[in-house]
Order: structure tokens, then C-alpha cells, then sequence
């Protein structure tokens, strides 16, 4: 049986996130007491009135499936969304694309611009789907490090080193998983520089544009100067509204980039859900409540408590990350190797969490630990934690 599946099936692995939330999942279910703090998914459901405008349109008949590109309604809200947030004018008939959420974005991106062979740089750390997503669409995935002494940032000389006469685009997420640093201007300035000098495209993950901590500011790469036409932008609405079972995201890009991810679209998936661009159309098309602004605070607390109480520890030191709602615990003074460490925290003390090796090479060292869980598990998990650490 074996031999009838394909190569590229068989030499891509589990994701290490998914595969210990799931382990995790199997342990409950037996009956084992255990805290999971490996995979991005908050304590708390989507909002109520997401959820409400979702269920209106399930009841009044909308569901069947939209436009490929998405409903004129969602682009309206994606194209007001990006005004208002991001600084960026977006023609919702031209440049944008729902999709469902930011991994099926990224493929859809990647299939419509890489050809067979051509090699695509991304960050190492980096999330760890991005090496399987450049395979899958028949690129090489040319992994450049993030320097930790430069906290874990590029250089314009390594990623001009990098560069070959096969490179077609870079990948980044910014704000940054793993580690939580969100580019400056100064990091954007060297990846804009070195798209346009190699004609590149840039594709950037903005998940976690939304969950921006002690008052920084993120910035979209798109409107700098020169990089419009040479960037596509994956948004989602997974992490910052809890909507990861919702699976709905857009994608905005050139034109003729759209257009392609359009054509692919009708192949792949057809269209996003439609009850769900319904949820996610109210959830962009006006000011955040106030309600999601609380959950945000009291998210941002929450990391702040767990990267305090980690960095106390012996063998450990945590500092607070600029975005996002994981904890990037450095544990090498542990000695051990993070998959180690790991897997002690998981079968001992019966907590998830993520080894920093399997984000890359660059990763090895470092734990990542999700901060948004109920305060009782987000405690509670600690707790063991410190046992080990």
C-alpha cells in the first residue's frame, strides 16, 4: 500500500503542535489530568455576536456557496478592515481573495506564484507549516536564520547571501511565531530593499496583527514604498477573534495575483463557507467592540503573568514578546535538548508544549508555550513547569 502514495506525502511529518494538542486531547480522553499549552487556540469561543450573524445567515438561507473570490459583502468588510487598520486601499473586486484562514491562504498563494524548482527563503524559527506549504506547491524552501544575538532578526547581508538566480519569493510572519518580535522599520527597509533589487515577492503572515503588546505598533509591508505590487498579505481571524474552527482568512495582493488565486480557488475548495464570511463580515466591517478590547487586555495579562513566573525559574529565562499570545521560553542553560524537555513536561507532569527545534535549527534551546488558556490551567500549568524547570 505503501507504494501508491506520493513522495511528497510521505516525507512530509505531523506538525509537532498538532501532533502533541492531539496526544494531549487522546490523554484527557483516557482520563489523564492534562493542561495544553502547546497549540494557539484561546480558552475563550467567539464572540456572541459573530456567532449570531453566522446563525442569521444559516436561518435566512444563506448557505449556499458564494462567489470563489469570497461575497461582495466579506470583501467590503475585508477592504474597510484594511483601511482602517492598516493604512492600505484595497479594491474589494480586485484585490482581495477569502480564504480558509491563513494556511489555506498561504498555499493558495504559493501555488499561484512558485513554479516547480523555484526556491522560496523563510525565517528559521519559523511557523511550521511554511517548509511543507513551499513543497507541496513544488518549491524548495531555503531556510535563512533569524539571529538570536540581533533578537532573532535578518541582516540585509545574510539574506542577500540567500538570494539565488532560482529565489522567487520570501516568507515571514510578522507579528513573528515563535518568538513573538514584530519587524521594525529598520527589518522591513532590508527585506523591501532585497525584493526589489532580486524582483521578489514577498508573502507576509499577519495573524497576529491584532495582538500587539505594551502599546507598539504594527505596520502592514505592503505600504512601503515599492512593495504594493510585490506583496500578498495573509489575514486571519483565527487567533485574534478565537474563530480557529471557523477556518476564514483573505488574502490581499496585486491583481494578476489574485486573479491566479481565484483560478486556483475554483479548483481546490470552491469557495470559503458561506455562514462563515457572514460571521467574519460583521466582525471586520465596523470598530472592535468593546468586549473583544477586553479579551485582548486581559490576554496581554495573561502572557505578562506567564513570562514573569517563567523567567523566575532556575533553568529558564522568558522575555515579555512584543506580539502574540505565546511564551518563547529559553531553556538552555537546561542543558537538554528542547524536544527533551518536551517530552519530560508532557509524560511527568502531564503539560503540552512545543520544542523550540521543531520551528528550525535556530529554534533549538527554546520552548513555545501558549499563554491563553483559562487563568486556572494557565496557573496550574506553570506550576509543573516549575517542577521541571
Amino acid at each position: 500500500m505503501l507504494a501508491t502514495l506520493s513522495r511528497r506525502a510521505v516525507r512530509v511529518s505531523t506538525p509537532a503542535n498538532v501532533r502533541i494538542a492531539e496526544l494531549a486531547t487522546t490523554m484527557q480522553r483516557d482520563g489523564t489530568d492534562i493542561i495544553d499549552l502547546s497549540a494557539g487556540r484561546p480558552a475563550e469561543s467567539t464572540p456572541h455576536y459573530i456567532c449570531e450573524a453566522a446563525a442569521a445567515a444559516l436561518i435566512s438561507g444563506g448557505t449556499h456557496q458564494t462567489m470563489t473570490q469570497g461575497s461582495p459583502e466579506f470583501r467590503n468588510a475585508c477592504a474597510q478592515k484594511l483601511a482602517r487598520q492598516n493604512g492600505v486601499v484595497a479594491d474589494p473586486d480586485r484585490s482581495i481573495v477569502a480564504t480558509l484562514g491563513g494556511k489555506q491562504g498561504l498555499l493558495l498563494a504559493l501555488i499561484a506564484a512558485v513554479n516547480h524548482g523555484d526556491e522560496v527563503i523563510i525565517e528559521d524559527p519559523c511557523y511550521l507549516s511554511y517548509d511543507p506549504a513551499i513543497r507541496f506547491a513544488g518549491g524548495q524552501p531555503i531556510r535563512v536564520p533569524l539571529l538570536r544575538e540581533r533578537g532573532f532578526r535578518w541582516t540585509r547581508e545574510s539574506l542577500d547571501a540567500a538570494v539565488t538566480r532560482h529565489t522567487r519569493a520570501i516568507v515571514i510572519s510578522s507579528p513573528h511565531n515563535p518568538t513573538g518580535r514584530v519587524y521594525t522599520d529598520r527589518d522591513f527597509d532590508v527585506l523591501a530593499e532585497v525584493a526589489q533589487q532580486h524582483d521578489l515577492l514577498v508573502i507576509v503572515d499577519e495573524t497576529y496583527e491584532s495582538l500587539v503588546w505594551n502599546k507598539q505598533s504594527h505596520r502592514s509591508l505592503t505600504t512601503w514604498p515599492g512593495m504594493e505590487d510585490r506583496t500578498v498579505t495573509l489575514m486571519s481571524l483565527n487567533k485574534s477573534f478565537s474563530m480557529g474552527g471557523w477556518r476564514i482568512g483573505f488574502n490581499h495582493g496585486p491583481e494578476p495575483l489574485i486573479k491566479a488565486m481565484v483560478r486556483v480557488q475554483q479548483h481546490l475548495v470552491s469557495s470559503s463557507s458561506s455562514f462563515a464570511q457572514a460571521g467574519a463580515t460583521v466582525a471586520l466591517s465596523k470598530k472592535i467592540p468593546k468586549e473583544v478590547r477586553e479579551l485582548w487586555t486581559d490576554w496581554e495579562n495573561r502572557v505578562q503573568f506567564a513570562v514573569s513566573e517563567l523567567d523566575s525559574m532556575a533553568c529558564a529565562s522568558c522575555e515579555m514578546p512584543a506580539a502574540g499570545f505565546y511564551a518563547w521560553i529559553d531553556i538552555q542553560r537546561t542543558g537538554a535538548t528542547s524536544k527533551d524537555i518536551a517530552n519530560k513536561l508532557l509524560t511527568e507532569q502531564h503539560v503540552g508544549v512545543v520544542p523550540g527545534s521543531a520551528f528550525g535549527t535556530q529554534g533549538e534551546g527554546y520552548l513555545r508555550m501558549t499563554c491563553v488558556k483559562s487563568w486556572r490551567d494557565l496557573r496550574a500549568g506553570i506550576k509543573r513547569i516549575r517542577k521541571v524547570l
